[in-house]
């Protein structure tokens, strides 16, 4: 399946794109997501600290604009938006 991430305040800086495009398994969770997004981040951008606390500290939110946990199970090809926490709190 495929996920793609709309990207949102400071994690626009992951991408020229403003979204991230990743191959996931069924039943993939927004945990594992996260782990995709360090890994993508740990290529990319050397591991960048600031960048993995942003991925870290994020809410997720699906395609019908509500904020969704870390447990949440993907079972199709889903537009999800990372929300960075705004002044860094």
């Amino acid at each position: 399946m495929k996920i793609k991430i709309e990207l949102f305040g400071a994690s626009r800086d992951f991408s020229d794109q403003n979204l991230l495009e990743f191959d996931v398994d069924n039943n993939s969770t927004i945990k594992d997501i996260r782990k995709k997004m360090l890994n993508y981040l740990d290529i990319n951008f050397s591991g960048n600290e600031n960048f993995k606390k942003i991925v870290n500290s994020s809410a997720f939110c699906s395609e019908n604009n509500n904020f969704i946990s870390d447990n949440y199970k993907i079972t199709k090809n889903e537009k999800i938006a990372i929300i960075p926490p705004i002044g860094g709190g």
